[in-house]
């Protein structure tokens, strides 16, 4: 039977903040059991696989309880807060609802656990919204570690539960859903499983400990020196001393899955110019004094983006990907036009949404604004979902060029390679001139050597003679 104080919590559960994102890392918490929250309160900071992002409650109430500690990774639909929406009336009302369907001994025992409120739940344990008709008697209660430990033994043949009735209501064991997972693959009962994490939570290496003995069983009697034991793991080598392992998750483990699926499915080629930038640098300086302009992030970039802008205009089949699984070329009558930048989460690519659209002032306050943002860490999941082109700057690290791997779903991307003063013969005279190296790869199942040619020829003029701009665009 529900009780009114049990209705009157709510579960908010781990959102999907992204497209397709299946978990997200809880980096700080905002609130704790007893706050008061407001509908549309900040309770938390999570990141995900593309960035890190705050999310907001839906409901007034107060908190009563957070289902995960900092620096936890929760699946995407675990509740990680409840939030009592009546007030917060204490857990104590539960237990005097449900007092008629104890026992006499059972009653009398439930005011001792009033002043304790509810237990920690993890998702898979205790009582869940849709299952509060198997809510177990209250009673004393056994904690989860002797619960398990109880069933251990009887496993072991070494006597009985302690009563029948208490195996009837044993909690299903602490694990979180990676690690049930890991379990149903390795064939593990996690009831067989003595817990060694924190509130008697099963971890990987509980479960790997219980599956070794099934994996590796024991050979005939032999007469050896030492007795044969599992494999050592291979962190025993490990010299903290000598090494700092670094655990692969969020944006770099996102942006890794990312690079090497490009990487291996669309057959990428790559072409290079050399141009001369020095009259592209002179209309940056005059720009920067141009009142339309005032305030706004005036540089080389800005003029990169602006013409590559108008080399798709002038070529628009690079803007499209590959359908695999319709067989087809989606060709996107719109450019949301990629910026790669490294943040110390590594390296993400936010873009500007319908770009071609923009003018220079305009195209100018949206870069200033994706670079102060992904600097920030504060760039939304869907800033970087739906680009169709990207540019890459590593020329503000000294570099000349490189290869770049294609974003998934993108057919083109453009690196720019550092600026230098370089001697270039200029007007049939060597002369120092600024120059720079443009590399552009392209997925060759859509884009032949012509087209990517061609828009790579159309950057360069554009950055040799800015004035293309105006005939051009």
């Amino acid at each position: 039977m529900t009780t009114m104080t049990e209705a009157s919590v709510r579960e908010f559960k781990m959102p999907d903040v992204g497209e397709g994102l299946t978990e997200a890392e809880i980096l700080k918490w905002y609130v704790q059991a007893g706050d008061t929250v407001t509908d549309g309160q900040v309770v938390c900071e999570v990141e995900t696989a593309k960035a890190a992002v705050e999310l907001p409650i839906p409901y007034d109430g107060v908190v009563r309880e957070l289902r995960f500690p900092e620096g936890t990774t929760v699946d995407v639909g675990t509740a990680i807060i409840a939030v009592d929406v009546a007030g917060g009336a204490p857990a104590a009302p539960e237990t005097q609802a449900e007092a008629p369907e104890a026992s006499t001994a059972e009653a009398s025992a439930a005011p001792e656990k009033k002043p304790e409120g509810r237990q920690p739940v993890l998702v898979g344990y205790g009582v869940a919204a849709s299952s509060t008709k198997r809510r177990p008697r209250k009673g004393p209660e056994v904690p989860v570690q002797q619960a398990s430990v109880a069933i251990q033994t009887e496993l072991n043949g070494h006597g009985p539960a302690t009563t029948s009735p208490a195996a009837t209501v044993q909690p299903r064991p602490l694990a979180k859903p990676p690690v049930r997972k890991l379990a149903k693959d390795l064939g593990v009962d996690l009831t067989t499983v003595i817990p060694s994490g924190p509130d008697g939570i099963i971890t990987r290496e509980d479960v790997h400990a219980a599956a070794t003995p099934a994996e590796a069983p024991a050979p005939e009697p032999v007469v050896t020196q030492a007795p044969v034991t599992a494999p050592a793991a291979p962190t025993a080598s490990y010299d903290a001393a000598r090494e700092t392992r670094v655990p692969v998750k969020g944006v770099r483990k996102a942006t890794a899955a990312a690079m090497v699926g490009s990487a291996f499915t669309a057959p990428h080629v790559t072409e290079f110019v050399t141009v001369d930038v020095t009259r592209t640098l002179k209309l940056v300086e005059e720009l920067k004094q141009d009142k339309d302009l005032q305030g706004l992030r005036v540089n080389p970039l800005l003029l990169i983006a602006k013409a590559l802008l108008v080399a798709i205009k002038r070529h628009p089949d690079i803007n499209a990907s590959w359908d695999e699984t319709n067989q087809e070329i989606v060709l996107k009558h719109y450019v949301n036009l990629g910026i790669a930048a490294a943040t110390p989460r590594g390296l993400i690519v936010p873009n500007i949404k319908d770009a071609h659209t923009k003018t220079l002032p305009q195209l100018a306050q949206s870069l200033g604004e994706l670079v102060a943002t992904a600097k920030e860490g504060r760039t939304s999941p869907a800033a970087m979902q739906g680009g169709t082109v990207t540019i890459t700057n590593v020329g503000v690290f000294g570099v000349d060029t490189g290869t770049p791997i294609l974003p998934p779903g993108e057919a083109a991307i453009l690196a720019v390679g550092a600026i230098k003063l370089q001697p270039w013969v200029h007007k049939g005279k060597v002369k120092p001139r600024q120059v720079t190296t443009l590399a552009l790869s392209f997925d060759h199942r859509l884009v032949d050597g012509e087209l990517g040619s061609k828009v790579l020829a159309d950057v360069a003029a554009i950055l040799e003679q800015p004035k293309k701009l105006i005939t051009w665009a």
